[in-house]
């Protein structure tokens, strides 16, 4: 795993979980009723991005229909709608849509990973499978050597932490938090927060505002 594609393929072929293991192939299996005549990735979903991305954005899972579908970190979800329509945005993809690993869409300055890289039953990877998971997310991040580290989400958030081996006690998640010039909180991309008005574009685009002053920092 000396290469970003030698930890991806690692990454695809993983089966160290038993319980997402089985729960991402039964959704493969069994499917939504909209996506009945697609073929499921249903394996690990590696990260996404610029390889020589300064910022590393880092979420929680796989979603069962949406990544765990299409074999892309968010996309073909409504959390990837509007995670993709904020980069755009941002200046970091190349279009706000990320429907399918073949649409064209590229991210450039920026990439996008997770703790956990299997989907889990109803959204929640148990702390043993994040610890599990935790060497992926630390060797591509050792790969990568970002500047910039934006949280989606406490659970990505802790991770983050964890990967720096930061000293306890450690600082909380908050949106908008800024830990070191380095770290970067912001409300999960999920519908619970984006459907309910907990997390909204104007709100997105204001912590990718930081973000994009933080990166420019470190130029």
């Amino acid at each position: 795993m000396t290469t970003l594609a030698g930890l991806q393929k690692k990454i695809v072929t993983c089966r160290l979980c038993p319980r997402l293991v089985a729960w991402r192939e039964e959704v493969a299996t069994v499917k939504r009723a909209a996506y009945r005549d697609q073929t499921y990735w249903g394996r690990p979903v590696p990260g996404f991005g610029d390889p020589k991305a300064k910022l590393v954005i880092v979420g929680l899972a796989p979603g069962a229909h949406g990544a765990n579908r299409t074999g892309r970190m968010f996309t073909g979800d409504r959390s990837g709608e509007f995670l993709y329509a904020g980069l755009h945005r941002a200046g970091f993809a190349s279009q706000p849509q990320s429907t399918s690993r073949d649409d064209g869409l590229t991210l450039t300055g920026a990439f996008i990973t997770a703790p956990v890289r299997c989907a889990p039953p109803d959204n929640l990877p148990t702390p043993g499978e994040i610890a599990t998971c935790r060497p992926y997310l630390t060797r591509e991040l050792e790969l990568l050597k970002p500047t910039v580290y934006l949280a989606l989400g406490a659970i990505a958030w802790a991770a983050i932490l964890e990967h720096l081996d930061w000293p306890r006690p450690r600082p909380k998640f908050a949106h908008g938090a800024v830990v070191d010039d380095r770290i970067v909180g912001c409300y999960h991309v999920s519908q619970q927060n984006t459907q309910t008005g907990r997390l909204t574009p104007a709100m997105f685009d204001a912590v990718m505002g930081t973000v994009k002053r933080l990166v420019a920092n470190e130029d």
